[in-house]
């Protein structure tokens, strides 16, 4: 299977190509020369050769390299990081915005289950436009806890919409891959987030999930009345005003408001066969959490597999076609000089009245 991990958005890498794309083809389309066509049609070649340069196609890692686990509990986390979980309806802002945000209440749960289970194995998936495993399965709860608290919303100028079941497919895959290997192993899957779906699908269903897991809950972060998000440009700049995203939907710009999504939380917690609990800033998780018994699991690291990159065919193509122009410009250059350096001798003779004109 083959993916893609651009170096740039793939918006912009379009635009971008299409922008080249449309010249050359001008230019071909203009062109009386049969050299200079061909020149320019090779020229569209190359920048769907670029094109396939900057999106970085690669096949990924061999799944069954992760880690392991043996003894005790494993504790799976999903982790809502769309803009919405921004929302500012966390408890009381006082002089820290942040937190107020839905995040800051997902961050400290989040510490809370990594204290109560210590000895468990964690691990730790976020999902916004993608699905990502943050942090592979460990006993490390520091590690765990490290990663939750630098956990930032997604860049709002990537945000396209957000769907509540973007997680299942990598989860069904991580849970999966440790079911076959180990059927016997307890786990428990936590889902944190707000259930709010903006994307114009209708979601999935998480009930291939509840075979693979003997517990754990959905958490909800937010209010009905909800909050308003500010904007994320990738960095936190704490002296650095920000602006709240602006919802333009009747016209004329206002700030947009996110209200969590209770009713489909408590639909993903049926599929999952587990409960539903609605976090506001004033309660803890201690009595969920009392139940579980984290025992003692030794994790093994497997033998992680490398990704293999395939840009390098595409791109060895395109240095031949750059090899190309730069012979063809020299040639050119030679040419043009040639064609100067003679030139000017035949004018002189030609002008020279005394010259003899039967002389060669």
């Amino acid at each position: 299977m083959i993916a893609l991990d651009p170096v740039a958005p793939v918006w912009l890498i379009v635009v971008l190509a299409a922008a080249l794309a449309a010249f050359c083809g001008w230019c071909l389309a203009t062109s009386s020369d049969a050299r200079a066509r061909l020149a320019w049609a090779v020229r569209i070649v190359a920048v769907l050769l670029l094109v396939s340069v900057a999106v970085r196609p690669m096949i990924p890692a061999d799944p069954a390299s992760r880690s392991t686990s043996a003894g005790g509990l494993e504790v799976y986390i999903a982790v809502d990081t769309t803009s919405s979980m921004a929302a500012e309806d966390w408890g009381d802002a006082g002089a820290d915005p942040d937190a107020a945000q839905r995040l800051a209440g997902v961050k400290a749960d989040i510490a809370a289950i990594a204290d109560r289970l210590r000895g468990a194995s964690f691990s730790l998936v976020t999902f916004d436009g993608d699905a990502v495993q943050r942090v592979p399965l460990t006993s490390d709860a520091s590690a765990l806890v490290s990663a939750a608290e630098v956990l930032t919303q997604e860049i709002t100028a990537y945000s396209q919409g957000s769907s509540v079941d973007e997680p299942v497919e990598l989860l069904t895959e991580i849970i999966g891959g440790a079911a076959d290997q180990d059927p016997g192993q307890q786990r428990v899957l936590f889902y944190l987030g707000d259930g709010e779906q903006t994307a114009a699908t209708q979601p999935g269903s998480f009930e291939a999930l509840a075979p693979l897991i003997s517990g754990g809950a959905v958490l909800g972060y937010g209010t009905p009345e909800g909050g308003r998000m500010r904007e994320f440009g990738g960095y936190v700049d704490p002296n650095a005003p920000t602006a709240y995203i602006q919802d333009y939907s009747d016209g004329d710009p206002v700030d947009a408001v996110s209200r969590i999504d209770d009713a489909r939380l408590e639909a993903i917690a049926a599929q999952l066969g587990v409960g539903y609990l609605h976090r506001d800033a004033g309660s803890g998780i201690d009595a969920l959490l009392a139940p579980l018994e984290p025992g003692t699991s030794t994790v093994t690291d497997g033998v992680r597999g490398e990704r293999t990159e395939l840009y390098w065919i595409p791109a060895i193509a395109l240095g031949l076609f750059a090899l190309y122009e730069v012979l063809a410009l020299g040639g050119l250059l030679v040419e043009a000089r040639g064609a100067g350096g003679r030139t000017p001798r035949r004018r002189d003779r030609d002008l020279d009245p005394d010259r003899d004109r039967s002389a060669p």
